[in-house]
């Protein structure tokens, strides 16, 4: 007997020995066993997935001689010729070699005659969209009403083409691809079955190359069994179909994590004896590492599907999760630039040298160079910082020329948590540039006077005399530190005969240390003060005020309209409504008070609840100028505890909504019922714009 090709051999001739495809092969069962069968079915999917396959066990589940089931006998002679591709009343039709009108004409004449020898007569149309219009148009009648004992079984891979009038008259079911575990698993089944001995690794890229079709990975054992003189290995088969060794991706990886130069060159090397694509290698690394990155965020989540979990899951624990994301996105730069290299292996090195040379540095491997400074202010920068003396920029040579140095006088105390540094010694006076200029006035001729933002007199007074020096350091301070210099007499400067040609660039004088413990104690529980906010009086029943200009009108922040409440105000929350206009609260403070609901005052312990939507702003300061406000109006200490949960009842914000909204509907009945508006409507077609009418007045009286 000559030989049969596995994807023959194994053709499933049962429902039962079909892979995958459960969501149609239920339908398809149910409807058997039940008795409720369509006369049309279209089957849709990639080449190799079973279309053909599941008409041909269709036809024997109808004309199977035990009867109409989902579980054909398959030892009858109608199962049997079905099989064998000889029984009378199952035409197949092979549409791509018979796209013309007259061939389907032909076909539907017949129609009209009872079946042969079975129950129905089946028309299994293989690509169906290969027929063309007139042939779509000359089945759509029969398609739509055919005769009881007639059954239409479409198939095609490409159901965009059909007309929505035949998709409309059939039961349309979509065939999904095989993945690559499920290919596995019966292809090992086979070989098991076939006494062929077989490596897993060989199976997967068996599975990988298939690409869905499960009929494609039979053909391809076919093939590897051939190569493989009758054994199926991973060698052999990746030999065959020429593909990439997985483990050498790995390879490449392992050395880019330990930081391997010569090690990435040698994969390189490797790769290219088997004359790879280029791009084909980085889209492998490219799926590895978004399957390394899966892993980080979802251990469980890692597919099997090229036989490599264990891999990928240890790449996940070796490799940070920075990392991965910066190789990813290099790799996808990389590979997009591929074409503009030189040549595809050069382009692929700079890929991967590029990631040895930007790759995130961790704390072992620091850069040795030092870092250029930015030209930030450290004063700007980081005011908590004491600026060291010896750092500090010398005066400018106009200054410096005119007055003599000053002797090192001990600075106000610094901040507790700055330790003070030691003493140094004013450096040596340097030579200053000669400058051709007049007489230098007084107000040049003086050292500068360091004065804090905030100190700084008006434009129109008088100006300060400058401070004296201090005489001697507190106890906090224990060592002195260098200050600004004192102020030195006016002196004149001499006019030189020659200018000098270049002058050096001014530089800033030093800056004073500033004592801050007392802007911000450190035994003080509060934040620190969060800026000139204008804090605007607030109106008790509308709360209508901007909040852009509470916050300096730099980031505009519109309050939300508050959403009615659940219930109305009673007990305890009608007691705040009350309560609150009473408060003198103002700003965020009056924002968040009116987005609360007092919910327990059990003496001196009182719960308010406030919205988790108005809790931007909230934190400890709020909570405590609000029980500070509390205190003021009771007279006594009250220990407020405010909770993030939505009142129930009706806040404060919500009953001024209220009241705006019952206005405004007032004002708009107001204009509607005008005798003078009705006029104007009715004899000149007038309407009244949306959103032109507002109340009179914007005050609601509580």
């Amino acid at each position: 007997m000559s030989y049969q090709v596995l994807a023959r051999k194994w053709r499933p001739r049962s429902f039962r020995e079909m892979v995958g495809q459960t969501h149609v092969l239920k339908a398809l069962i149910n409807a058997l066993d039940s008795q409720r069968l369509h006369h049309a079915y279209l089957f849709t999917g990639t080449r190799g997935v079973g279309k053909t396959t599941i008409a041909r066990i269709i036809a024997k589940c109808l004309n199977c001689e035990t009867g109409i089931s989902s579980t054909p006998c398959g030892t009858c002679s109608v199962c049997r010729e079905i099989d064998e591709g000889r029984f009378v009343d199952l035409i197949e039709v092979d549409a791509a070699s018979r796209t013309k009108v007259e061939d389907t004409r032909e076909l539907l004449d017949n129609v009209q005659y009872s079946p042969s020898r079975g129950r129905f007569k089946v028309y299994l149309i293989d690509e169906v969209h290969m027929l063309s219009t007139s042939s779509f148009n000359a089945l759509l009648k029969t398609l739509e009403e055919p005769p009881p004992h007639v059954k239409f079984l479409l198939a095609t891979t490409d159901p965009q083409k059909l007309p929505v009038t035949v998709l409309s008259r059939c039961l349309q079911f979509s065939l999904k691809n095989m993945p690559p575990e499920r290919v596995v698993e019966h292809l090992s089944h086979v070989l098991g079955a076939e006494n062929i001995p077989f490596e897993d690794d060989a199976l997967w890229l068996l599975g990988r190359a298939a690409d869905g079709s499960m009929r494609d990975a039979m053909s391809l054992t076919d093939q590897a069994i051939a190569f493989g003189e009758g054994k199926v290995l991973a060698a052999d088969v990746r030999s065959m179909l020429g593909t990439l060794d997985h483990g050498q991706v790995y390879g490449v990886l392992h050395a880019l994590i330990e930081g391997d130069a010569r090690g990435v060159i040698e994969a390189v090397r490797q790769l290219a004896e088997q004359g790879p694509d280029w791009s084909g290698v980085l889209a492998e690394m490219l799926n590895v590492l978004h399957r390394v990155a899966i892993a980080q965020a979802l251990p469980d989540a890692v597919d099997n599907g090229q036989g490599d979990r264990e891999r990928v899951l240890g790449l996940a624990q070796a490799l940070p999760a920075e990392d991965v994301q910066f190789y990813y996105q290099m790799g996808l730069i990389g590979r997009r630039d591929l074409p503009l290299a030189p040549d595809p292996r050069s382009g692929f090195e700079m890929v991967l040298l590029r990631m040895l040379a930007f790759r995130p540095a961790g704390e072992g491997d620091a850069p040795k160079v030092a870092l250029k400074p930015l030209g930030i202010s450290q004063a700007k920068a980081d005011p908590q910082v004491t600026p060291v003396a010896d750092a500090a920029p010398a005066a400018s040579p106009a200054v410096a020329s005119a007055a003599p140095q000053a002797p090192a006088v001990p600075s106000p105390p610094v901040a507790p948590s700055q330790p003070a540094p030691a003493a140094v010694e004013p450096p040596a006076a340097q030579p200053a540039p000669a400058v051709v200029a007049p007489a230098v006035t007084p107000a040049v001729a003086q050292a500068p006077t360091v004065t804090p933002p905030w100190e700084e007199m008006p434009a129109e007074t008088e100006p300060a005399a400058p401070a004296p020096a201090v005489s001697e350091a507190p106890a906090s301070s224990p060592e002195p530190v260098v200050a600004a210099p004192a102020p030195q007499p006016p002196v004149a400067v001499e006019p030189q005969p020659e200018p000098v040609a270049e002058l050096p660039a001014p530089e800033l004088a030093e800056v004073p240390v500033i004592d801050t413990s007392d802007l911000n104690p450190p035994d003080s529980d509060d934040e620190p003060p969060p800026g000139d906010y204008d804090y605007v009086s607030m109106d008790v029943d509308n709360l209508d005020y901007d909040f852009a200009d509470a916050l300096g009108g730099d980031q505009p922040q519109a309050e939300p309209e508050p959403e009615p409440a659940a219930m109305p105000a009673t007990g305890l929350a009608a007691e705040w409504l009350e309560i609150f206009p009473k408060l003198g609260l103002s700003g965020m403070t009056g924002s968040i008070a009116a987005n609360c609901t007092l919910i327990a005052a059990e003496g001196d312990k009182w719960l308010l609840h406030l919205d988790p939507g108005h809790s931007a702003l909230f934190n400890a300061t709020q909570q405590r100028r609000l029980n500070d406000a509390l205190n003021a109006y009771h007279g006594r200490e009250l220990q407020l505890s405010i909770e993030l949960i939505k009142p129930e009842q009706e806040t404060p914000a919500q009953a001024a909504a209220r009241k705006r909204a019952n206005r405004q509907r007032e004002a708009e009945a107001s204009i509607q019922n005008d005798p003078l508006v009705q006029q104007l409507i009715s004899q000149f077609a007038a309407s009244v714009r949306a959103g032109s009418i507002e109340p009179v007045d914007n005050i609601v009286n509580p």
